[in-house]
């Protein structure tokens, strides 16, 4: 077994065992927990949001396969690593701490940069490059920052953006 194998069945298990895990207990919260309803209620649309991120992600990894245990592979992983950025993106707008947040940040760039190898593993060409997915439009954030705070979470999305192959 190779390490990346090795490696990306570690991370494929580990997350699949997380999804189930939270899934579980988001079902249990209330009796596990004294929060309000009011409480479920605000962070419903973080649950929608990331819930819609799991059954993509479940759904896009289900490839018929082609014969080409490459391929195959790759084209399990990258809706995989891409259902990782997805909910990284969906805690970076409903989260509200700060080390998290930057864990979240840190998901994206790593997912991205293993999506872009696995493509060049393969010889596909990469695609355009998208908008960096790590920053919150202002409208959308729960929390305000202080400049020190803002200016700071920018330097991972301006490394993540210098670390993307040009077109």
């Amino acid at each position: 077994m190779t390490a990346l194998f090795r490696s990306t069945w570690i991370l494929a298990t580990t997350s699949l065992l997380t999804v189930v895990s939270v899934s579980a207990f988001a079902q249990d919260v209330p009796a596990h927990h004294h929060q309000t309803v009011s409480g479920l209620t605000d962070e419903a649309p973080f649950l929608q949001e990331n819930d819609a991120a799991m059954v993509k992600m479940m759904n896009d990894m289900a490839v018929k396969p082609t014969g080409d245990v490459n391929r195959d592979f790759v084209e399990m992983m990258l809706p995989h690593h891409q259902g990782a950025i997805d909910m990284a993106v969906a805690y970076l707008r409903y989260g509200n701490n700060e080390q998290l947040k930057r864990i979240a940040q840190e998901i994206i760039v790593d997912q991205q940069q293993e999506i872009a190898a696995m493509r060049m593993a393969l010889g596909d060409p990469l695609p355009a490059s998208d908008a960096v997915p790590t920053q919150v439009d202002p409208k959308d954030a729960k929390t305000t920052q202080s400049p020190h705070e803002e200016t700071s979470s920018k330097a991972p999305a301006m490394q993540m953006m210098m670390m993307k192959p040009a077109n």
